[in-house]
């Protein structure tokens, strides 16, 4: 039998800095909850909306896979690698801590909000040496898909990161149904509504909703509304 957590939309962490509103759904700074610290390797999802020109000052991160997507708006990014970039609404972001990286993240825009999601993964190799991806994405591919954004794989679609891990982004009409199969044995899935209401393996979700899913390999997908949008993150359970 399945297994599954639900973490409505208004049980998350919440932090407003003024500059800075943030939402975790799993502990993080000032939020602390024992029964919200991962699900599987999964540690980190922040859904950030920061004020024009504002951002994070350069900060330092070791053995961490962390995955940016800009649901609207564009950051502004420059590490101790050397990377200085700017990523959009579209695209994809990934950095491997590894050994040791520090970074900044700046709203890149005076005059309009940034919205984005950060996910942080428990990495399946420590003291890697630090990388940086950026990728632009086929926003169409993912209408009525669960389009590929990363994988474990640096030949596959997406960006890659050091863990048996899978990304999906999918935008569906009102009415559509799938099913999304569980890449590897022993994963599970923790699906995260961006927008509008949809039902998976029978659970009702809404807008900035989480489940989380195990003991299965295969999950049930419906859309309930015409501005679905749905990221799954397909990753191991054991840490």
């Amino acid at each position: 039998m399945s297994q599954f957590i639900l973490h409505k939309e208004n049980t998350r962490g919440h932090a407003n800095h003024g500059w800075l509103n943030a939402h975790h759904s799993f502990s993080f700074a000032n939020y602390y909850n024992p029964e919200r610290m991962h699900f599987g390797v999964l540690r980190v999802l922040n859904d950030d909306s920061i004020d024009g020109g504002m951002g994070f000052g350069s900060h330092p991160h070791d053995n961490m896979e962390i995955i940016t997507i800009p649901l609207a708006g564009a950051i502004a990014h420059k590490d101790s690698m050397g990377n200085a970039a700017v990523i959009k609404n579209g695209e994809i972001q990934v950095m491997s801590a590894g050994t040791g990286v520090s970074h900044s993240e700046f709203n890149a825009n005076a005059d309009e909000q940034l919205n984005l999601l950060q996910i942080w993964l428990f990495p399946n190799k420590k003291n890697v040496t630090p990388r940086y991806d950026q990728m632009a994405l086929d926003v169409e591919a993912r209408h009525n898909n669960f389009q590929q954004i990363l994988s474990p794989n640096a030949d596959d679609a997406g960006v890659w990161i050091h863990q048996d891990a899978w990304f999906s982004l999918g935008k569906f009409d009102e009415g559509f149904e799938t099913e999304y199969k569980i890449k590897k044995a022993g994963n599970g899935v923790y699906a995260f509504v961006i927008n509008g209401e949809v039902t998976i393996d029978g659970q009702t979700l809404s807008k900035r909703d989480g489940l989380g899913i195990w003991d299965t390999d295969k999950v049930s997908f419906k859309a309930n509304s015409a501005d679905a949008e749905v990221l799954l993150m397909d990753l191991p359970m054991e840490l």
